[in-house]
């Protein structure tokens, strides 16, 4: 894992190997930040990474800058990494919760920026997901990524905007504008 961008590009971090996490490749993660550095105030950014796994994500946005980031993983293996990441990096705003990424969102009482959402590749319930992010996690005019399989297709969904993909990671983009 490298950061690609911000204060920490660069860095190299070796997750172990028994996390259960697909990684998001660099040239895949550096094509989202790029499209995301034209749309986003990362000082004053609020981030939630659903599905963390090893916390590429999370620690990508702090090192452009985002005042907070929440990782959220249910595997007790990520949750202990990300935790040591952190520490590593030498940074008190990524804040870390194991659990369940569809229950933790109905119980936030924050909303975010960003919301990224990395669920595994068997997920199903994508309605459900998008539905919960749109309604109880995200600001007005806020950004929603989800990173799926390139064979995915939301564009039929009301708040889809875009997608980009990258090898066979495809990212596709929502907001809830009203």
């Amino acid at each position: 894992m490298r950061i690609v961008g911000g204060l920490h590009r660069g860095r190299k971090f070796r997750a172990p190997s028994n996390i259960p996490a697909r990684p998001t490749t660099d040239f895949a993660k550096e094509g989202l930040f790029n499209i995301l550095d034209s749309q986003i105030d990362w000082d004053y950014c609020r981030v939630l990474d659903l599905f963390a796994g090893i916390g590429s994500i999370s620690i990508e946005c702090i090192s452009r800058g985002a005042e907070h980031v929440l990782a959220v993983d249910k595997d007790h293996r990520s949750i202990t990494w990300i935790k040591r990441l952190a520490i590593e990096v030498g940074v008190s705003n990524l804040e870390v919760l194991k659990g369940d990424a569809l229950n933790v969102i109905s119980s936030l009482e924050m909303k975010s920026d960003l919301v990224f959402a990395d669920p595994p590749y068997e997920f199903k319930d994508y309605e459900r997901l998008i539905s919960l992010v749109l309604s109880s996690a995200l600001k007005q005019d806020a950004i929603f990524v989800l990173e799926h399989r390139k064979t995915g297709d939301f564009k039929d969904h009301p708040n889809f905007v875009k997608d980009r993909s990258y090898g066979e990671v495809k990212f596709s983009f929502f907001n809830n504008t009203l």
